[in-house]
């Protein structure tokens, strides 16, 4: 257990930072090392793995329930110095992750095909993202309990374990993926199947790692086989933390989805040019989103033990480095934002849209960088309802204006990309006019005190 309300800030949020971004980032690797092999089976492969690996979101959405609702409980019990509440919490949370991964089995392959069908441009798109999801459920099924766990332990401030072994998996699925896809060494060739099953393969030999290294990176926390039966209280405390941040990610997925609906008539080229684009942007994000985590169980533990001083200090500071982050990744996409996308395709129509995506849309990112920090004050305070108002707003100033305008004759794809950042600057607007009203509502003046960092 690390004790976050002592100690400077700045050195507690860029040392977690440092190592959830080393984590998120070879988590998000998963998809870009299927991604690289799967693009030399062409443009139809990387179309459909990119529309079925949007059920990726809508697991991440459903984990999020449980990740950020046992992150914040632990974190403010350990504030509060309640071992015994931290491990209620943590016990429950994995109950409820091995729940939710059964329904995820069963509900992706009960209706999962049907939905790629609905999503991709032609039959050979939508072939090869039934292949891929198909084969990659089984490791998003184990995401609920690996984020079970992982969200435990960095409401306990322990980050570096889970890094090293997330780098080992992924070191595994890089392995398995050529062998997998092409046949590397084997000579049988699974494709884009390959791809998913490599993912799966890695996912298993992780959670058998997470499970073993659990009670061995800290004392605070521990299994307790009796406490797994249901605590509806418990449960329901994880809901109210976590429910909002998981429905901001299912409107993520679904804005994902109408994306994918609405530029499905300019062919597989845009698909497969927003799905590259896409993943490039997600993954330069893992900076500021890794300080946004960081944050969260800081925010988290000084609200547990009632420092509103060292809460409001930990947004200040990452709000000034998100947003340093995020206006050197979008000079760095206007620039040449082809030398991040070159290396998944050689061609030119996919490559054109991928950059042009790119460039437009890193104007919010800034923005993006300012709604991350205040979506963790949310999370460590333990109310995530004004984020999922904020996020909500996505609703009616991107999904309804876009569905509106892909009945136009004068509709184009550049019309998506700038709607989608006139909505994240509304997005962030009301996200920050929130926070300082929840500041004003739950923390005390400010001590008159320094505070360190």
């Amino acid at each position: 257990m690390r004790d976050l309300t002592q100690g400077p800030i700045t050195g507690h949020l860029l040392g977690m930072a440092a190592f959830i971004g080393v984590s998120l980032i070879f988590q998000t690797m998963y998809f870009i090392v299927d991604l690289y092999f799967v693009a030399r089976l062409g443009s139809a492969a990387i179309a459909g793995v990119s529309a079925a690996g949007n059920v990726f979101f809508l697991a991440l959405a459903a984990s999020q329930l449980i990740a950020i609702g046992v992150m914040a409980t632990v974190a403010q019990a350990v504030g509060k110095k309640d071992e015994a509440e931290a491990n209620l919490f943590s016990d429950q949370a994995l109950s409820m992750s091995l729940l939710f991964g059964m329904v995820m089995l069963i509900l992706g392959y009960a209706f999962g095909g049907a939905g790629v069908d609905a999503l991709t441009a032609d039959a050979e798109t939508a072939a090869a993202g039934r292949a891929y999801l198909f084969a990659f459920l089984p490791s998003l099924a184990l995401m609920f309990p690996a984020s079970a766990m992982t969200s435990a332990l960095r409401g306990a401030g322990v980050t570096m374990p889970t890094m090293v072994l997330q780098t080992a998996t992924i070191i595994l699925n890089a392995i398995l993926a050529p062998v997998l896809i092409a046949g590397w060494g084997t000579g049988v060739a699974l494709g884009v199947a390959g791809a998913g099953w490599a993912s799966s393969i890695a996912s298993v030999v992780g959670i058998i790692g997470l499970v073993a290294m659990f009670p061995r990176v800290q004392t605070y926390l521990r299994f307790h086989a009796g406490m797994l039966r249901p605590k509806f209280d418990a449960w329901r405390r994880l809901i109210f933390i976590g429910l909002p941040t998981s429905l901001e990610f299912l409107m993520m997925f679904i804005i994902f989805i109408v994306i994918y609906f609405v530029i499905r008539d300019f062919g597989a080229e845009a698909q497969a040019g927003f799905g590259i684009g896409g993943r490039i942007m997600q993954s330069i994000f893992l900076p500021a989103m890794a300080v946004a985590f960081a944050a969260a169980p800081i925010a988290g533990q000084n609200f547990g033990a009632k420092r509103s001083d060292r809460v409001r200090e930990t947004f200040r500071i990452t709000a000034l480095i998100s947003v340093g982050i995020m206006l050197t990744l979008t000079a760095l996409c206007h620039v040449d934002p082809s030398l991040l996308a070159r290396p998944f395709t050689n061609d030119p129509a996919v490559l054109q849209i991928s950059n042009d995506y790119l460039q437009i849309v890193s104007w919010n990112f800034a923005f993006s960088g300012l709604v991350m920090a205040a979506g963790s004050m949310f999370q460590g305070m333990g109310d995530t309802r004004p984020s999922l108002i904020s996020s909500a707003t996505r609703m009616l100033t991107f999904v309804a204006p876009v569905l509106w305008m892909s009945t136009q004759d004068w509709f184009t794809l550049e019309h998506v990309w700038l709607l989608s950042v006139s909505s994240v600057i509304a997005q962030c607007a009301l996200a920050l006019w929130l926070l300082s009203r929840m500041f004003k509502r739950k923390l005390h003046r400010p001590e008159a005190t320094a505070v360190a960092n």
